[in-house]
């Protein structure tokens, strides 16, 4: 993939400012990608500015459009469909085609447009219980979570973390996207905004399923180290408890096809895979639809799998119950899933981790840790920082001048 240059590109951040802004000034919910190891940004506009619910999660059911699940369901947390009424392509790398666009370029070449996003954000309403998790507080849920581990309460837990960062004054959203897409070409970089949602931008590493034509995908992700020297793949070694972690996932995806009396699959890995400066452990499976006769495997697996083991624990009910009354936030719409739907013939939706909801002024970063009878309470505090930087380090850069 061609790689950008977010300074030299300019015709495609000001087409991005252009599409965010516009959306903005009308009030429509807009979803922004770019797929893993692919050079196209796709957006979609939907001209109703109501916030839809969708009646089913039935992927075949769905049109065209973007999805937005959260963590959990609940009043204030409801999934979000933002329809595909307008869509629109972007090459990386390539000069913006204008002609033909549903604006003009004396739009598109507003260089207020900036500024306007920048003060849309921060008209934003901050989200409740929202302060920053104290270390003190998430080593002593870590510490409480080995112990309910050893006494059999559950065998895996991912508490999660959020850290409060204040914006620059020079905050650049579709900046940061493209130098996201640059970054990360391996990563499910996007950026969406819904009045039911609010406003969020993420490089997510993980799939949670993908279907196109006969064709099922998902994958199991979990472990964490940093990526170091010139072949971070080579210098990977991995501790019994980061092996274990990926295995409980890999083993919950399997329980999940066993539900469904699903035997024919393909299993690959795990194998060391790098996302955003961080290495994983990755095991993919992979099933032919129409071999099996299930038509209706994503929508089936999508309802089984979240929230994964990989973003809740095992088993599931034990591992909320515990989540539930050690968190001190809303996870709102971080461990949730969001994506593409029935776009080409193709849903690709992600795990919504390595995000940051912006509001007020501030981006709200979220984090989570696989916790095991092994974890170091420190170690994983020090994870989840790990986890923070990587885009927190794009959300607070100043521009050069």
């Amino acid at each position: 993939m061609e790689t950008i240059n977010v300074a030299r590109d300019t015709s495609q951040k000001l087409f991005l400012e252009s599409f965010i802004a516009r959306a903005f000034r009308d009030k429509l919910p807009f979803a922004i990608w770019k797929k893993p190891k692919l050079g196209l940004v796709e957006m979609i506009l939907d001209k109703d500015p109501q916030t839809h619910t969708p009646d089913t999660l039935d992927l075949d059911e769905l049109p065209e459009g973007f999805l937005i699940h959260p963590f959990q369901r609940s009043e204030t947390n409801q999934p979000v469909y933002i329809k595909a009424t307008l869509y629109e392509r972007l090459i990386l790398g390539e000069n913006v085609p204008i002609a033909g666009r549903e604006w003009d370029r004396e739009e598109i070449a507003d260089q207020a447009n900036e500024a306007f996003i920048r003060s849309k954000i921060a008209a934003l309403p901050a989200q409740k219980d929202s302060n920053s998790s104290k270390k003190a507080q998430f080593i002593a849920t870590v510490s409480k979570a080995v112990a309910c581990i050893e006494q059999g309460a559950f065998y895996k837990v991912v508490p999660a973390r959020l850290k409060k960062k204040k914006l620059p004054p020079d905050f650049d959203l579709a900046g940061v996207f493209l130098a996201l897409c640059e970054a990360y070409p391996n990563a499910f970089v996007n950026c969406y905004f819904s009045e039911g949602s609010g406003c969020w931008i993420g490089a997510s590493p993980e799939t949670l399923i993908r279907t196109k034509g006969d064709s099922f995908y998902t994958m199991a992700l979990a472990g964490t180290q940093k990526a170091r020297g010139d072949n971070p793949l080579k210098n990977a070694a991995w501790t019994q408890k980061e092996i274990e972690e990926q295995a409980l996932v890999s083993r919950y995806i399997v329980n999940c096809f066993k539900k469904i009396r699903l035997r024919e699959y393909q299993e690959l890995g795990p194998k060391t895979t790098v996302a955003g400066g961080l290495l994983h452990l990755k095991s993919e499976f992979l099933v032919d639809m129409r071999a099996t006769n299930f038509p209706q495997l994503g929508s089936v697996m999508l309802k089984l799998l979240h929230p994964t083991s990989a973003v809740c624990g095992m088993p599931k009910e034990n591992a909320l119950d515990f989540l539930a009354s050690e968190e001190t936030f809303d996870r709102t719409y971080f461990a949730g899933f969001v994506g593409p739907v029935n776009l080409d013939g193709e849903t690709d939706l992600f795990v919504n981790l390595r995000c940051a909801r912006l509001e007020n002024n501030e981006a709200l970063l979220f984090a989570g840790a696989g916790i095991t009878e092994d974890s170091v309470p420190e170690k994983e505090w020090e994870e989840t920082e790990l986890k923070c930087t990587i885009l927190g380090k794009f959300i607070q850069t100043r521009k050069s001048r």
